[in-house]
């Protein structure tokens, strides 16, 4: 009986519905647009300096001053978060969006060319994945003397095989539809043919993906700043902060996991967002 009556529901109903942000979509918008606007105006709206240090208020717990509290060096916790939302929004964005571009390129070409091409990209894409990323970075970061740039970079490029192996698969299910055969047929340019039609069929893929990356980077550049190969000693930033709040568990409880739960929260709302824009993508697509 249900069947029967999804069914009938025109299929302006169910634009609609698709189309409505549900409560916890519009959170995670509200997140991810909260922590943009501390990335970019942070020290307009920070309450207090967030680098300036007072002993005398060290340790003290939230309060109508501080909201946070201040950590063993006196400094506001609720002013370092906001700044720290440039380290942990600004770094990941650089590699969401250098990585969907690298490796969309390289998705396309591949998947549309296949033969040697395909082979040669797809055989450095299993080299780059047998690499433990993590432990590379580490390594690296380590040898050279660590570096919030460095990690960044380090991260793009091991960051772009993912998303030529997901736009590969997809560039493959697609080359053999009529749309593509039709378009060589009649002389379009390779090159028209992967951007103009391919890749818009595509992209519901490659920008949820991007999500994703922007989500693990995130996690992942927090991690090298927890282990001190991130930001340098002093920098407000989330990762940091959770290693330097270690020592404040008992002391000032929030000063450890305010940090961490906007890590965990901006990270989550990243995911939802793109899960989101997928259905919404991917909905319009299928209903040409």
């Amino acid at each position: 009986m249900t069947e029967f009556a999804h069914a009938a529901e025109p299929p302006t109903t169910r634009t609609r519905r698709r189309g409505r942000l549900g409560v916890i979509v519009i959170f995670a918008f509200g997140v991810v647009g909260a922590v943009t606007v501390m990335a970019i105006c942070g020290s307009l709206i920070a309450p207090d300096d967030p680098h300036a240090q007072n002993l005398a208020v060290s340790l003290a717990k939230p309060s109508h001053a501080h909201w946070l509290g201040t950590d063993s060096l006196g400094r506001d916790i609720f002013s370092r978060i906001i700044a720290g939302a440039r380290t942990a929004f600004l770094g990941p964005l650089v590699i969401a969006a250098g990585s969907m571009v690298a490796g969309n390129a390289l998705g396309l070409f591949a998947g549309y060319r296949g033969g040697r091409v395909d082979s040669f990209i797809m055989r450095w894409v299993d080299l780059m994945w047998a690499v433990p990323s993590l432990v590379v970075i580490i390594v690296v970061a380590g040898a050279v003397g660590g570096g919030y740039w460095l990690a960044v970079l380090l991260l793009l490029v091991l960051t772009i095989p993912f998303d030529t192996r997901v736009v590969r698969g997809a560039v493959l299910e697609q080359t053999p539809r009529p749309y593509v055969e039709a378009a060589k047929t009649i002389g379009v340019a390779d090159a028209r043919i992967m951007w103009k039609h391919i890749w818009p069929n595509v992209a519901p893929v490659a920008i949820a993906n991007s999500f994703l990356v922007f989500a693990g980077a995130l996690v992942t550049l927090s991690g090298l700043s927890f282990l001190g190969l991130g930001a340098p000693p002093g920098t407000p930033d989330w990762g940091l902060m959770l290693a330097e709040g270690q020592t404040l568990l008992f002391a000032n409880p929030v000063a450890t996991l305010a940090p961490g739960a906007m890590i965990v929260i901006t990270a989550v709302s990243m995911n939802l967002i793109g899960d989101w824009t997928y259905e919404q993508l991917a909905g319009r697509g299928a209903e040409r």
